[in-house]
């Protein structure tokens, strides 16, 4: 489920967003599903979008979370804290479709 959904983002995140930041602890059980799908999906993300800006930040002791910024300097966020790959996933996706 989570490749599907990385695989159908494509090439469109330039479109609606300027930049994608996931915020994680490398060791926390909670920031599991984030790390698993950096490890997983990072890759295909990046050779989808080579000139889009998708940053990880590590952090010890951090709450998962993924931002996605848009035009005019809006932001949003999902906390992603113990979830599972699969739910990472989708709110990426949930995050790339929106619109502030």
């Amino acid at each position: 489920m989570a490749a599907a959904a990385v695989r159908s983002l494509g090439s469109s995140l330039g479109k609606n967003l300027r930049e994608i930041r996931v915020h994680l602890c490398q060791s926390s059980a909670a920031s599991k599903g984030a790390r698993d799908f950096v490890e997983k999906y990072y890759v295909t993300l990046k050779m989808s979008n080579p000139d889009f800006p998708v940053r990880i930040r590590e952090c010890s002791g951090v709450q998962a979370v993924v931002w996605a910024r848009y035009d005019f300097g809006k932001e949003s966020s999902v906390s992603v804290n113990n979830m599972s790959v699969d739910q990472v996933a989708s709110a990426v996706q949930t995050l790339v479709q929106s619109k502030p």
